[in-house]
This record gives C-alpha cells, structure tokens and sequence, in this order.
C-alpha cells in the first residue's frame, strides 16, 4: 500500500523589500542577490549594496568572504535565496537537497545524532559523534560542529550557499567535501512583519511568524519563531502511537547596532527545542534462501517463526515497508530530544584602506536518545530513554579576519585567525532485553538442529542446505 505526503501553504503577510532575480550561475541553480547580502553574514546597512553599481547580469555570493560575482568566484558555488526555499518548501539543512545540485543529506539510526551531509556523493560515514563532518556547515558564520547539530528549523533565510570541493581555511575550518553556509534574515531599520502557515496530512501543521524594525536611528531589531508539528509517519501496532514524528520550534532574536557607515556590530541568540521519537523501521521482506542441488530459492523465514513463537502474536513481524507499520518492545522508546542553543556576535569596523571582522560564538547543544535497537516485538537490545544515552557538545569560537585592497584594486588580500574550543560529552548504554536469554537459546537449538540434518543428509544427492535469513 502505497501513502504520499501533502502539504499545503500560505504566507500570511510579508512587508519587506524585493530581492533581485537572475536566472543562471554555474550550475543553474538561480542565485540572486538580497538585501545586505556580504561577506560579514549580512551585517552592514541596505545602503551598502543599494548604491553600489550593479550588473543585472551578476550574481553576488559570498564564497571567498566578500562580495563577488558568481562568474568571478574559481569555485563550484549554488547559490539558493529565500524565494526559492519558499517555492519549495524546504525550511532546513536535509531540505536544501530539493534545491541544490550534487547535496544529499541523510540519517540513520537517528535524525538528531546520525544525520550526515554528502556533497558529489562524499561525506563522513558513521553515527560516531567524535567525527566531525568533511562537509562543513556555517550558520551566520558560526560552524556548527556536526551536521544533526544544526539540523533544525531555521527561520528567515537571507540566502545559502552550497561549495562543493575541498575547502580551504578560508571559513576557519578545512572541509574536504565541501561546506553549507546559511545566512539568515537580518535587522532592517524599516518595519516589517513577515507569517506563514503550513498544513498538510498526518496533521502536519507549521507556523512562522517574524519582526523587524528600528529601535532608535542606530539600533533595529529582528525576532522570529517557528513551530512544528506532525504526526508519525509509522504507526506501532502493539501500542498504538505514531513515532517518527515531528515536535520542534525554533525562537531567534537578533539586534543591529550601527552607530556609523563603518561599523556594525549584531547580536544573535537563539533557542531550539525538539521532543521527538525517531527513528523507527519496519523490516524488509523476511525469508530464508535454501540451496538445494545447486539451485538457490526463497522459503519461509525460520527466524521470523521464532519471534511469532516466543511472542505468541502472528503479527510481531511487520515486513511490509509500505504499509508504514512498525512493532516495538514494550517499554521501549525512540526518545529524540534535542536543545540547542546559542550567542553569537559580529563585529564589522571599516578602516577605508580595510575591513575588520570578528566573530565570537558560543554554542550548547544536548541530545537524548532511546532505542529499540532490534527493531523488533522482541526485546532483545534496547538503548534507554532515561537520560543514560546522550550527546552534549559545548563550542566557543572565534574568528578575526582583515581584508582590504591594494594597488588600485588589482590586489585583494585578506588575513585571518580562527580558534575553537569544543568539548563532547557522549554517554551511551547498550542493555539486553527481557527476551534475549529465550531468543539465544532458540537460535543455538536451531543451529544445532540444522547442523545434525546436514550430517544426517551429507551422503544424499540434492540435499537442501541453508544459505542464510533475513
């Protein structure tokens, strides 16, 4: 049986200023620029772009930290605006891939904290927390260490940009896949409000809601908030609920303070909270392969006989991917919660000759996770839900960059610094469950069971032999 996924949108009302519109880049992706868009992360006034001389046919992005054409950059560069994440729908990082050529984004046994970023196809592989991704990922020029750490709802988006290839230091970071940068909505000094609202099936519900607007001729303000909801996608037939759901809501506030045309200085701090159960599966078709003369066939699964034995309920294995139902132990969980939060601030002074930056940020992000490890009616390994099993990063960085021009613009140089200071706490607990003593003792029976058919049956012509089961 096969489901889709529906949604519905509206904007509620938006009051903000147009953004400009091309059509091409080097990948044909459509990358415009927007309002404010620099190599800061969009700290500087509108001014600073609106009278600057512009060629309708240029795309200016941001990949060598400051602004260029997108025809100028020596690098594999998509470039996404908030018009095409709107278009689309994608409101965080595992939804770029609807919009960004060669980008893959994927989880695992968790969404929170084995989700991992491809770019042509390479990224880091494994559910280790101590790996850091060679897909680099950058929000308003903060790294966020791992790539689930900054899987989360993002707000209003300025633009992303999308580098595919090695990466040099040029980001405080070497990343040798490739790298992310989000660059979110900043303070205007005009007032703006901005909605939208989400509907769609499995009650898939999600609101945004956002401000803008000066607080005196040298100070605005930016708040926004995002919630959403959603049912589980699967549907447990032993207890009833639905997991691999969604349960999120993201609150972000920034402050701009200009004093002068030379230098800016914005303030962000922002808070997500998730309380979520993934990432539950259903079985693949359950059967055995027997060789008989030489000539492989199914037959029926001897393991899936067991687990219909030892819990005495014919429907404990759920083999059919599409129908969306799952079966889990009792007791057990795939408890995902997730907090993240974090400070960041970048300051922007302009000399005339060069240009100051520096970025300080602090991040915290703790995840709490459960499992039912077997996937599976009987409990046989299980991860519990009671705190034991968790991931907590603690990051400060900072980063000092000094770029400027010389010989009559012929020479762009810049020089820099990064530091990071990260600590990981990861505690994770593996336990047997109720039911691994029975299910052992099953498997050694049958083992021994077939071992004595086959010395029985060794002198035999054609004599049926196990391959193996799934």
């Amino acid at each position: 049986m096969r489901k889709s996924i529906w949604l519905v949108s509206a904007g509620l009302f938006a009051i903000a200023t147009p953004a400009f519109a091309q059509q091409t880049d080097t990948d044909k992706s459509g990358a415009q620029p927007t309002d404010g868009a620099t190599a800061e992360a969009a700290a500087v006034d509108d001014k600073a772009t609106t009278n600057a001389p512009q060629d309708a046919g240029d795309i200016i992005v941001t990949a060598t930290r400051r602004n260029e054409a997108l025809s100028d950059v020596p690098l594999a560069v998509s470039a996404v605006t908030a018009e095409q994440l709107e278009n689309t729908g994608a409101s965080d990082i595992k939804q770029l891939q609807q919009v960004s050529p060669s980008l893959l984004v994927s989880s695992t046994q968790s969404e929170a904290g084995a989700s991992t970023a491809r770019i042509r196809g390479i990224g880091t592989v494994g559910d280790n927390p101590g790996l850091e991704s060679s897909v680099a990922l950058f929000i308003d020029g903060v790294y966020r260490s791992r790539t689930s750490v900054g899987l989360t709802e993002l707000g209003q988006v300025e633009r992303v940009e999308v580098l595919r290839g090695p990466q040099g230091t040029l980001f405080g970071r070497n990343a040798s896949a490739g790298l992310i940068s989000v660059i979110t909505a900043r303070p205007k000094f005009v007032f703006g409000i901005n909605g939208e609202a989400t509907v769609g099936n499995y009650d898939f519900r999600r609101f945004e809601l956002g401000a803008t607007g000066p607080i005196s001729e040298t100070l605005a303000f930016r708040v926004d908030g995002v919630m959403v909801k959603r049912d589980g996608l699967l549907k447990d037939i032993i207890s009833g609920r639905r997991v691999n759901d969604r349960d999120r809501w993201l609150v972000r506030g920034q402050l701009l303070y200009k004093p002068t045309e030379d230098f800016s200085l914005r303030l962000i701090g922002d808070y997500t909270k998730r309380n979520e159960e993934c990432c539950a599966a259903p079985y693949l078709e359950s059967q055995d392969f027997v060789n008989s003369g030489g000539t492989v066939f199914p037959a029926p699964s001897t393991i899936r006989q067991i687990i219909q034995a030892l819990t005495l309920n014919p429907n404990a294995v759920q083999d059919q991917p599409f129908e969306r139902k799952v079966t889990i132990s009792p007791n057990r969980s795939f408890r995902s919660d997730v907090k993240d939060w974090g400070l960041s601030a970048e300051a922007v002074y302009d000399f005339g000759g060069a240009e100051l930056t520096s970025i300080s940020a602090y991040r915290y992000n703790n995840y709490i996770r459960g499992t039912d490890v077997d996937y599976g009616l009987l409990d046989l390994i299980y991860r519990p839900d009671n705190g034991d099993s968790f991931n907590r990063f603690k990051t400060f960085s900072q980063e000092a960059r000094l770029q400027g021009e010389a010989f009559g613009g012929k020479l762009d140089w810049l020089i820099g610094g990064y530091y990071a200071n990260e600590k990981l706490r990861s505690q994770d607990s593996l336990r047997f469950g109720n039911d691994y003593t029975r299910y052992a003792n099953c498997l050694t029976a049958l083992n021994f069971a077939s071992t004595a058919a086959n010395i029985a049956a060794g002198g035999l012509a054609g004599a049926a032999t196990p391959l193996y089961a799934q």
